[in-house]
């Protein structure tokens, strides 16, 4: 055999075990995609078919059997009509910081299955002591972006309506269009505040407003009232007096702490003292930090989210009106001893302002006897022609009181017997309670 032809043996020999081995390959990695092939198909079998159509429209067809199954504990408390009125319902929430961001996260939890949520700002560090759900991957994103993609990982099913936008009275209309069941204000600057509850307000659109939470550390003195009868926050009362100048008084629920407040805002640091403006998000913001305990924005969310799922499932609950409130009571008890020397000639009663303010808070839970309303607080009389004591007297609005000592017939003449019964009752209750004082 000559040199050529042992050398072409030998190419055909290496090219015969090249392609040997080629084949084995390919043989050998298209039995692994077969497998691999087969195995996802037995995984996505796994999942529901209704899950997999995510939708453009930022909803995603759910089993309804597994939305059941994950809001069981809600039906079992609020019932299956109630929670049928939440995944109906449709709430836009204001401000997605510390309070806004646990609100939706409690509406979206309950079973709210439409949300729109609104706000300007990016997630930064130092918002991840008290904001719901950002994560450290999610700083220097819109936090409503950050916090849509959270909730819906929380209920898949559930379109939530992301709008980076800065609210303003000439964009009101167009950001709380829809016919929202409920409108969260959870805005920490003043003059937006005040743009929104007057909006609200004129449009008669149900709303409720968080006050001051930073600079609060007392779980125990966080409250839930009318605007009108706010105390010890400052900027409740900030927001009330503006109100009241823009002519609105009443008629906004808001949650506040009538905690005093010994923490003042951070000072700057000393170079940036003189272009302060340039650290503030936006002209008017502010560019100084107030402290904020994380825990108290989350109460004060959790609390909006609770009131917002009562009132839509249409579960009753009466909130009491804060108690502690010395100067109301003084108030009150100074009227009081104005009618009755306007009336029967006396020069002092037998109450004093203790004794008035254990009749309206515990008799009368703060409200008004004719009409349940909690606007300017009165104590008066029931029966003129009997003494005057805790059995005796009833809380009515001032305007009301004032109807009541002109009537020249009896109470139970003039008011309905569903008044005079409850008048009746919180007496019996007084007179059995006063027996083991």
């Amino acid at each position: 055999m000559n040199l050529s032809n042992v050398k072409l043996q030998f190419a055909v020999t290496a090219l015969g075990a090249s392609l040997a081995t080629g084949i084995a390959i390919f043989s050998y990695q298209n039995h692994k995609r077969r497998i691999r092939a087969e195995a996802l198909k037995k995984e996505v079998n796994l999942i529901p078919k209704t899950t997999r159509n995510l939708r453009l429209n930022n909803e995603v067809a759910f089993d309804e059997s597994l939305i059941k199954e994950q809001l069981a504990r809600n039906i079992a408390f609020l019932g299956e009509e109630g929670v049928e009125k939440l995944r109906k319902s449709f709430v836009i929430i204001v401000g997605i910081g510390g309070v806004g961001s646990w609100a939706a996260l409690m509406l979206i939890r309950s079973g709210v299955s439409h949300i729109r949520i609104i706000d300007f700002d990016q997630v930064t560090l130092s918002s991840l002591n008290r904001h719901a759900v950002a994560t450290h991957s999610d700083v220097g994103t819109p936090k409503v972006i950050a916090l849509q993609k959270h909730l819906k990982e929380i209920a898949p099913w559930a379109k939530v309506e992301p709008i980076i936008e800065l609210f303003t009275k000439n964009s009101a209309a167009q950001l709380l269009s829809g016919n929202a069941d409920f409108i969260v204000d959870a805005i920490d600057n003043i003059d937006t505040k005040l743009s929104l509850l007057k909006y609200c307000h004129d449009e008669k659109l149900p709303i409720i407003s968080s006050m001051g939470a930073g600079a609060k550390a007392d779980p125990s003195r966080i409250q839930m009232s009318d605007i009108s009868i706010t105390i010890e926050d400052p900027l409740a009362r900030t927001v009330r007096r503006r109100l009241k100048k823009m002519g609105v008084e009443s008629g906004i629920t808001v949650v506040y702490s009538t905690e005093k407040p010994n923490i003042k805002l951070l000072p700057l640091e000393e170079n940036r003292v003189q272009n302060a403006g340039e650290y503030a998000t936006l002209p008017d913001f502010r560019s100084r930090i107030l402290p904020v305990l994380g825990t108290i924005p989350a109460i004060f969310g959790m609390s909006i989210a609770t009131y917002i799922v009562t009132k839509i499932a249409g579960y009753h609950i009466e909130p009491l009106p804060n108690k502690n409130r010395d100067g109301l009571y003084s108030r009150m008890h100074r009227d009081l001893s104005s009618r009755e020397r306007k009336n029967y000639n006396v020069d002092s009663i037998p109450l004093d302002a203790h004794e008035v303010g254990y009749i309206f808070e515990e008799i009368w839970r703060g409200k008004s006897a004719i009409s349940g309303s909690i606007e300017k607080p009165a104590i008066i009389r029931w029966h003129k022609e009997q003494p005057l004591n805790s059995q005796n007297c009833v809380v009515m609005t001032k305007k009301e009181a004032d109807t009541h000592e002109k009537l020249i017939v009896t109470p139970e003449e003039y008011y309905t017997s569903d008044i005079v019964n409850l008048v009746n009752a919180r007496f019996q209750e007084e007179k059995d309670i006063s027996n083991f004082r």
